[in-house]
């Protein structure tokens, strides 16, 4: 059941600000996630979250307090707190006998439920159980997405956007070398399995200009099951992920940068007539009295004909 949206009218200046900070932008920042508690969370399923949760913090909001619902019967719940957080991404953990250690993720779109997406955790094991140094938070990580299935499953591909989603954060045009402290392996097999490793990235000494890289394993591993999904119509999530048109840069003519960023145009005009240019009045471009004369003498021939 979708929320009933209100219009809603700022009667102050500080209630203007935050309609306009939560208002559509161009270009969004990155994207806010929420992470509940449903129906008898188990251990395991709380250890879960706020693992995830610490890899996406800052853009993120843990809530310990249970709610008894199930988001795929009713995601009232859901919605009404994406609308007050104003957050576009979610996660619900929950345990029951039929689905032992559930944890379900999802978006929202317009502050309505787009897809829904329900993993089983097999096999779980949090950061705290790897004894090393870990990164700080914040950082943007490198997403890696091994085997085949994630193009072959129609499940698996918004799967995988979700994550991409989740774990995406600012937008950058460049990167540097050293920049790239962690990164998160997914791996899907045929049989509906996805691994989530997470690493820390060494730079090691190669003897050469390009360094030796060590990957060291900092947690959470956990082993995913697919199970239900709910997902948009093909209509809905391509309005979703249209890109509105101020925020699509068209190609530039005759513009281009040199090596050293300096921006270079090319300018057409049309054809100069150069004997009628503005030159600097020098002295040494003065005519003499014999040159005078001589046009003088033209132009009055030129007058009789």
């Amino acid at each position: 059941m979708a929320v009933m949206q209100r219009i809603k009218k700022p009667t102050t200046r500080k209630g203007k600000k935050v309609l306009l900070a939560k208002a559509p932008k161009p270009i969004e920042g990155p994207k806010q996630c929420i992470f509940l508690q449903g129906r008898n969370p188990s251990e395991r399923t709380r250890k879960l979250l706020k693992d995830i949760y610490d890899l996406k913090k800052p853009d993120a909001a843990y809530l310990s307090r249970k709610n008894d619902f199930v988001p795929f019967e009713d995601a009232t719940i859901i919605e009404k707190m994406c609308d007050k957080k104003d957050a576009a991404l979610f996660g619900v953990g929950s345990h029951s006998k039929k689905r032992p250690h559930n944890i379900i993720l999802g978006r929202t779109f317009n502050y309505n439920v787009l897809d829904l997406i329900e993993l089983g955790a097999e096999n779980f094991k949090s950061m705290s159980e790897f004894q090393n140094m870990k990164v700080l938070a914040g950082l943007k990580p490198c997403l890696l997405f091994n085997g085949p299935a994630w193009d072959l499953n129609l499940d698996l591909k918004r799967l995988r956007s979700l994550f991409i989603d989740f774990f995406h954060r600012e937008k950058v045009d460049t990167i540097r070398l050293q920049g790239l402290e962690h990164a998160l392996s997914f791996t899907a097999t045929d049989d509906g399995m996805i691994y989530l490793r997470s690493y820390r990235i060494l730079l090691k000494k190669s003897g050469q200009r390009t360094p030796r890289i060590e990957l060291d394993e900092i947690g959470p591993s956990i082993d995913f099951k697919l199970r239900r999904t709910k997902l948009a119509a093909d209509d809905l999530y391509k309005e979703a992920c249209r890109v509105p048109k101020e925020s699509k840069q068209g190609t530039k003519k005759n513009i281009s940068r040199d090596a050293f960023g300096s921006k270079l145009g090319r300018i057409h005009i049309g054809k100069q007539d150069i004997g009628k240019l503005q030159t600097r009045k020098m002295k040494g471009l003065k005519k003499t009295p014999e040159e005078r004369k001589q046009m003088l003498l033209k132009k009055k021939a030129k007058a009789k004909e």
